[in-house]
Order: C-alpha cells, then structure tokens, then sequence
C-alpha cells in the first residue's frame, strides 16, 4: 500500500473524531472600545481586532462576505472594512448618529437610521452618495429590506412604530403601532410577515406583511425574574422560517421560538445584558452579543446548550457571521 495511503487511512478516523472543520468568522462590535473584534469559529478564540470610527453599534455583511459595513455613530459615517486584508478601506455618509442599517438583498444600497434627526437615509454603495431622505418617528432604530428589495422596515423607539418604506421611490407607505420601544425588525423569509420586538414591553408583534394585521403577539418571561429586566431586542429568524431566536437583553437569556405556533420553546442563559445574535451559516450555531459583560456566549442549537464564552472588547452590541 503506497505510503501516501496509509497515511489517510490512519488519519481519517482522527479527522472523524474532531468533527468537521468549521469556517465560520464572528464579527464583534464593541461600542466602548471602538473595534470589532474578529473570532475563529473553528478554534472559538478572538484571533483579531480592527480599530475603527466612534461607537461602533450596527455592522452588515455584504452579500459577496467579502466587505464589512460597520456604523460609527458618534462619527457620522459608516466604515468599510475590506475583510481580506482586515483593515478599513473608506466610509459612507450616512447622515447624523447611525445606529443600525441594512443593505439591500443586492448589495447596492444601504439604509440608515439617524437616530439624532428622525429619518432613514438612503446611501448609494457605489457613488458613496446619500440619495435620499425618509422622515420618520422619533429615535429611529431597527431597519430591515424585504428579500424581494422592495419594501424597508424602520422602528422608532420613541413613537413605537414600525414604518414601511418603499424602495423605489423612497415614500412612507404605512406605520403600524407596536409595543414600547421597538428595537428590532425583520421580514419573515418567505415574505409574508414582519416581525418587530419591544424592549421596554418584552415582546415581539408579527404582522402579516400585505395587509398589515397582526397575526401573533409574543411575551416573554423569565421565572424568578421581576418583568422589567426581560427586554426584547436584537432577534433572528431561521432560513427554514421554523425558528426565531431573541435577545432578552438584561435577563440574560436569549429565547428560542417556535416561529410557526409562536410558542417560547426554551431559554438560553447567556452573558450580562445580550444585545444582539447571529446564526452560523449553517444555523448549527447561535451567537450572541453581551454588553455588560464583555464577551459573547456560543450556543449549540443541536444540543440545546451554551458551549463557550469568549471574551472581545468592551461593550460588545452587534454580531454577524461569514462562512
């Protein structure tokens, strides 16, 4: 047997027993320490931070996973950070103390909350221009493109409302009011619901996403817990459209929901006050930001359990994850 061979032969049941090779990279905000910390998915451990503008919150992925976007709200502006050489490359306008964005499904464009003037900047990717202004409720904040590019959802924690923007022609379409202080929002995948959480409330609302009514209105709870400290914030939905997964900020615990039945499954106890989190590519794995306690918490979602802890800088607040 040629030597070559017998050497796959003798490795492979070791290759076996570690398990397959993960290539997932977390991407950490730390909003006190303005830096995104850069952790190995395969070896859990921070392998590198790049400085970047002030108070560091939102940060976005293109779609080609090649460019961090990353928003420096008490710099004005949205760095561009080239993910290959790990440094950052330029920045986008994005009008007055950016706190979350999202691109749209193509990558061209970027909206903005400017939570300081109530409105939803429109910034062109390309041209590295604003080319639009959407005024809207007071403290906007959570924003999300409809997978179809059509339709943006802004909420404003003041006015408690989510806002649906059209894309093409950047008009105010409908608000629709929600529990206190909105903090996030996301399209269900498949197109057909909105989803909006409520911090001060603890909840999430889900819409139908064409005739605007509510079809589901979630509240969480933590046993032993007095009701103020289970906030609802950052959450994720799965590709499948089966789960949904949310930060409860204070509480500690990130809730796992059924996304069909709308039942709270399970709790995950985490790090101190979870921001926000992030599914591994292949939804194996969720990722959650812990702003008072400096570091993330890695949940196995097959066993349902918290396998690790990694520290990164100081007030860590968005997450997101490449392959």
């Amino acid at each position: 047997m040629p030597f070559l061979t017998r050497a796959l032969l003798t490795a492979a049941p070791l290759l076996c027993a570690l398990g397959p090779v993960r290539a997932d990279t977390i991407y950490v905000s730390n909003e006190l320490d303005n830096t995104i910390s850069v952790v190995d998915g395969q070896s859990l451990s921070l392998v590198r931070t790049i400085p970047v503008g002030r108070r560091p919150r939102g940060l976005e992925l293109s779609p080609d996973k090649r460019t961090l976007y990353v928003a420096a709200g008490d710099d004005n502006r949205i760095d561009v950070i080239d993910l290959p050489s790990g440094k950052v490359a330029g920045s986008l306008p994005s009008g007055e103390d950016p706190e979350v964005f999202a691109l749209s499904p193509d990558g061209t464009r970027a909206y903005v909350a400017n939570e300081n003037d109530s409105l939803v900047s429109a910034v062109d990717i390309a041209s590295r221009k604003v080319v639009g202004e959407i005024p809207v409720g007071v403290e906007p904040e959570g924003m999300a493109v409809s997978p179809d590019g059509r339709l943006v959802l802004c909420t404003s924690e003041t006015t408690s409302m989510v806002h649906v923007i059209g894309a093409q022609k950047l008009t105010l379409l409908d608000n629709l009011l929600v529990d206190t202080r909105p903090r996030w929002a996301a399209f269900s995948l498949d197109e057909k619901q909105i989803w909006v959480s409520s911090e001060i409330r603890g909840t999430l609302t889900v819409f139908d996403r064409d005739s605007r009514k509510q079809v589901a209105h979630i509240e969480f709870s933590v046993p032993g817990m007095d009701r103020e400290l289970v906030q609802a914030v950052g959450f994720v939905l799965n590709r499948a459209g089966t789960r949904a997964y949310v930060a409860l900020g204070p509480s500690n615990r990130v809730a796992e929901v059924d996304a069909k039945s709308f039942e709270v499954l399970r709790l995950y106890l985490v790090g101190q006050r979870v921001w926000h989190v992030a599914l591994s590519p292949d939804e194996t794995r969720l990722y959650t930001a812990n702003g008072n306690s400096s570091d993330i918490s890695v949940i196995d979602l097959d066993s349902h359990e918290v396998i690790k802890s990694i520290g990164v800088g100081r007030g860590p607040w968005g997450v997101a994850v490449a392959p």
